[in-house]
């Protein structure tokens, strides 16, 4: 079961680091954040040696004198495990510990993350620093919450270390029992790579060509996984021993080859994300003329955070410019986008926002990484920006707890995405679809949900989108077919796209007439398949008179079964005239076999004639620059509209509604200001 923040209201936060500043400061800092809105802060995560400045001597003057200001001013604190710097004394006594390169290089200490999980002198290390803290600080009052590490898999998502390759080993034993299992599994009859023992296979190693067994790559990214999450279930259980009836555990993330689901599932009571739009403004990019969407695109991010915590927390929000010292260039915010970027947080399912950081650092790597304040610590524009929108978030306190309405789903599985990481051919197809599909929802004004299928996920769980998208299901099983077609069978749409089933889970392609397993349900026989040629130009297929966009591969199909329904065919290229969509009744449902890549206006055809674009067209018309965003519970619905435009957008309200910023209805013809937000209630 997916896990929520529990919150009853909404409300701010900020990461702040005490040992970066003079003592001096720290009453006076608390008062300023609690003036201006923020109730809750986020410390300790990088502060290892202020506990274990010498191995096994530990001392915790420092964050009790800290937290007894804490304690005095009133404010909140979410408590971080400082296991994501191991501190010099470590490092430099146990290499062992350390991250290295594909090479088997070690990466040195100086930076952060540069440990890797498997160490068993690092898991003993972090578990004694974590007992020590949690059982110290457990019962402060101040203590809300803890915060596991930070930004697990974060830096760097593959680890080379030697550690890994033993751990890796045992792994592999685990899973496959026997060496012929393995074998079989891997396809090592290919190019000779049959392993005789188990000491023969080592995590991946640089290659001729760079070429890889992609059977084993896909293992291995599940073992990097398995290991993080290992790691984070470490210290949560650790934590759990000592931590007030009432708080919570958390981490920050997303990040890739790990599995966030199950280490929620196992390890927290929510996750927490660190959003930062302000990257689709660093140097180098062309805001201007781009089609990635810039900022908004963050929305896709926290759709994904909310298919893991339909309500959950932002535990770092953008609120300066963000750079480093030896990489990314970025402007300050311009005035109001803290407050759309914190908005937009909200409008997908944040209940608390926090943000990065309080003070700017006038030390380290992140001496451009700007807080609120800079590094004076005067009153600044973002500071009364943020006061604002405590203003604002007050105003939208019966927000806090209610649940994003999407009017479809697009279907994930880790499998897929590890997949399409390591085979250009499924990255190629995969990697528009999903950008195209979130385009086209967002321009559209279409509010969609990420769905994992996962071993636990239910037909239910899925029957309450009447549309879902699977684009390029490249691995199929059993159990995840079953889980389809009780989805459609109930009445459910289901739409795939080209190079669907043709692997089994350890990534080798299946001896079957495509689509593999889903050919029964998708009702399709792919008689022949190719990518679009750089001189076949664009092709495209007639859909009941819409011309559609059969982008970057073509599936040639046939339908199977009197159910089965040719509703576009080619009209160019060698194959014009051959089926490329198909619709299959199945049950009380239907199937959509498309057999191209889908582009931004493909996708957009597709909500359009699935009949479920703009859901929310008769309330409002908006211009698109504007996102809208829809919380809901209880039958009060919460509409969130987002200008992220550099000028004033106009929008159009049909009905009269409540602009809960100022407690008046509206109607008619409203221009919002550059960056601006509205969130209306509609009863």
């Amino acid at each position: 079961m997916n896990k929520s923040l529990a919150a009853d209201r909404l409300s701010l936060g900020t990461c702040y680091y005490p040992e970066h500043w003079d003592k001096i400061l720290w009453r006076e800092d608390l008062l300023r954040m609690l003036e201006n809105g923020i109730e809750t802060i986020r410390i300790a995560e990088f502060a290892w040696s202020k506990f274990e400045l010498t191995e096994g001597i530990f001392t915790f003057d420092f964050f009790d004198e800290f937290l007894e200001v804490a304690k005095e001013t009133g404010m909140k604190v979410i408590f971080g495990t400082p296991t994501a710097t191991p501190p010099a004394w470590l490092t430099n006594k146990y290499p062992e510990v350390l991250n290295a390169a594909m090479d088997g290089v070690l990466y040195c200490h100086g930076a952060r993350r540069h440990y890797n999980y498997n160490s068993k002198v690092y898991q003993e290390l972090s578990k004694r620093v974590v007992e020590k803290i949690a059982k110290h600080y457990g019962p402060h009052p101040s203590i809300i919450g803890w915060q596991i590490d930070n930004e697990l898999n974060c830096e760097k998502n593959e680890f080379y270390s030697e550690s890994d390759t033993l751990a890796f080993r045992e792994f592999l034993k685990n899973k496959y029992q026997t060496l012929k299992a393995l074998n079989a599994a891997w396809g090592t009859t290919f190019w000779n790579q049959t392993y005789t023992a188990w000491e023969e296979i080592y995590v991946p190693r640089p290659t001729v060509s760079n070429a890889t067994n992609p059977h084993e790559v896909l293992d291995y990214t599940r073992f990097i996984s398995d290991s993080a999450c290992r790691f984070a279930k470490m210290q949560s259980d650790i934590i759990r021993k000592y931590m007030k009836k009432g708080d919570f555990v958390t981490t920050n993330g997303l990040f890739s080859n790990l599995d966030n689901h199950r280490m929620t599932e196992e390890s927290l009571d929510f996750i927490m994300y660190d959003s930062y739009p302000n990257f689709a403004y660093c140097l180098g990019t062309d805001p201007e003329h781009s089609t990635d969407l810039n900022d908004r695109k963050w929305s896709r991010n926290l759709t994904e955070v909310r298919g893991i915590s339909p309500i959950f927390g932002i535990m770092e929000q953008q609120s300066g410019a963000n750079g480093w010292n030896t990489a990314m260039e970025a402007p300050a915010p311009r005035p109001g986008q803290i407050t759309l970027w914190t908005l937009q947080s909200v409008a997908h399912g944040a209940d608390f926002v926090s943000y990065f950081r309080w003070r700017t650092c006038t030390m380290g790597t992140e001496i451009y990484w700007h807080g609120i304040l800079d590094y004076s610590g005067r009153d600044n524009r973002r500071l009364r920006e943020v006061k604002e929108i405590d203003r604002k978030m007050k105003k939208l306190s019966g927000a806090a707890g209610t649940a994003y309405e999407a009017a479809f789903g697009v279907i994930k599985d880790y499998d897929n995405i590890w997949d399409a990481q390591l085979d250009a051919w499924h990255e190629r197809v995969d990697k528009l679809s999903q950008e195209s599909i979130f385009k086209a929802a967002q321009l559209t004004h279409t509010p969609m949900d990420y769905i994992y299928l996962r071993e636990n996920t239910t037909a239910e769980e899925l029957i309450k989108y009447p549309v879902l998208f699977y684009p390029h299901a490249v691995i199929m099983t059993e159990q995840k077919v079953k889980l389809l077609e009780r989805y459609v069978a109930s009445g459910g749409c289901l739409v795939l796209g080209c190079r669907t089933g043709y692997k089994d889970e350890t990534g080798k392609c299946v001896m079957l007439k495509l689509p593999g397993l889903l050919q029964p349900l998708a009702g399709v026989d792919v008689t022949e398949y190719s990518f679009v040629a750089p001189d076949d130009g664009r092709v495209y297929l007639d859909w009941e008179g819409t011309k559609v966009e059969a982008a970057v591969f073509n599936d040639l199909l046939q339908p199977l079964g009197e159910n089965a329904k040719i509703l576009g065919t080619y009209i160019s290229n060698y194959y014009a005239g051959c089926p490329g969509l198909i619709e299959n009744s199945f049950g009380k449902g239907r199937v959509y076999y498309f057999g191209g890549v889908f582009t931004e206006e493909t996708a957009a055809v597709f909500l359009e004639k699935l009949n479920i674009a703009n859901p929310y067209k008769d309330i409002m018309e908006l211009p698109k620059e504007c996102e809208i965003a829809v919380r809901s519970k209880a039958g009060r619905k919460f509409l969130f509209v987002l200008n992220y435009g550099k000028k004033p957008a106009a929008i159009e309200l049909k009905q009269s509604l409540v602009n809960l910023y100022e407690g008046t209805k509206e109607v008619g013809r409203i221009e919002m200001e550059p960056y601006g937000t509205r969130v209306y209630e509609l009863n």
